[in-house]
């Protein structure tokens, strides 16, 4: 089962190599990995996707909180959440197929950010399934180039990850 992982950590070189280090010595797979600093510059927040089962995924925020930058760990996927991931595709648009693109990042809610003579650079956010899903529909050859930013997840009400 996906879980999304969402710790804090102390913003100190070496902490990322760390965690990573964990779960590669673990065998445990990332599926996605981001980490960005916090409201407070002594903290940063890491999400992580990973699989397993439940026994697998208790093993794995253990063996974070022993380690000695990692301030506190949540599962997310335990509560409710909001998770968002951010892609931009860069896609092949010129002649008529320009107001057809346009009009496809509409219907997903995504907004073109460049513009050339034979290209679109659109930006999405969503959930993971929703950004496979627009690639999915556009038509085969269109896609040039992706990025995508991995999933990034908070609580939702009152639950929050807060020293």
């Amino acid at each position: 089962m996906r879980h999304i992982i969402s710790l804090l950590m102390e913003n100190e070189p070496g902490a990322l190599s760390r965690v990573a280090g964990l779960f590669s010595a673990r065998g445990y797979n990332i599926e996605s990995l981001t980490v960005a600093p916090t409201e407070d510059p002594s903290l940063s927040r890491m999400t992580v996707v990973t699989s397993g089962s439940d026994d697998v995924i208790e093993q794995i925020t253990k063996q974070l909180n022993k380690l000695v930058d990692i301030v506190k760990v949540v599962d997310l996927s335990g509560g409710d959440h909001i998770e968002r991931e951010l892609m931009l595709v860069k896609v092949r648009a010129s002649g008529k197929d320009r107001e057809e693109m346009k009009r496809m990042a509409d219907i997903f809610r995504g907004r073109i950010v460049d513009v050339t003579d034979k290209a679109y650079t659109i930006e999405l956010t969503g959930t993971g399934s929703k950004l496979d899903a627009f690639l999915g529909a556009l038509e085969q050859g269109v896609i040039l180039e992706t990025v995508r930013t991995g999933a990034s997840g908070i609580g939702r009400g009152e639950r929050i990850l807060k020293v």
